[in-house]
């Protein structure tokens, strides 16, 4: 059905899927000019020159996938963002009771390191303050609002609640650049997708901001 096989899927190259990886071992594979593009914009405006004040937003399920992100990011942000469920290992690591929600315990240790780090470089990393609960990872499920810290044993993290969503607009408050990956809940359950959805609306809205 072809020749070659040129990805221009910047959004997805990082998968392997069919339709990104799985073909580049049948057909001579290239970027496309797309793909150098989106490329040439993350390297110019986002890593190299960032207009400041320079915000990192990083959600997700997992630490292990993003601890190269992480790590980078807090030699040149301003301020972290950290949401989704790897925020409950940083709020484990903190010694912060996070009932059944989504960790990595082999990562705690990584997290207390980026934590650290953090503290002496003077970059403040925000984590959330309040969540939305239940007790079954089900897009129906009976859910409820907690602080942190006061997530009970068969209770599971699902997205942040309204004074995160604030904390986090008001970590985002006259950014000139905003580097964003991952969401910051269950988004794909319609339920759960307010945080992330908020996160979308608030950086929309950024005047003059580098997204």
């Amino acid at each position: 059905y072809g020749d070659i096989f040129v990805n221009d899927a910047f959004g997805s190259a990082h998968r392997a899927h069919a339709s990104t990886e799985a073909v580049a071992h049948f057909l001579p594979a290239v970027a496309g000019f797309l793909m150098e593009k989106e490329l040439d914009y993350l390297q110019d405006k986002i890593v190299d020159n960032p207009a400041r004040p320079f915000v990192a937003l990083i959600g997700g399920a997992k630490v292990s996938s993003k601890i190269a992100v992480l790590e980078s990011l807090l030699n040149k942000v301003d301020r972290l963002i950290v949401g989704g469920g790897m925020a409950y290992t940083f709020l484990k690591a903190k010694g912060l009771s996070i009932g059944s929600s989504l960790v990595e315990d082999d990562m705690l240790d990584t997290a207390r390191q980026i934590l650290q780090k953090a503290y002496e470089t003077h970059i403040y990393l925000y984590l959330p303050i309040d969540h939305i609960v239940t007790k079954e990872f089900s897009p129906d499920a009976p859910s409820e609002h907690v602080a942190r810290g006061n997530i009970d044993a068969n209770q599971m993290g699902m997205h942040i609640g309204l004074m995160t969503i604030g904390k986090f607009q008001g970590a985002l408050k006259g950014a000139k650049t905003v580097f964003w990956n991952g969401p910051v809940g269950v988004f794909e359950f319609p339920k759960f997708a307010n945080g992330t959805m908020s996160m979308a609306k608030i950086i929309s809205e950024l005047p003059d901001c580098v997204t």
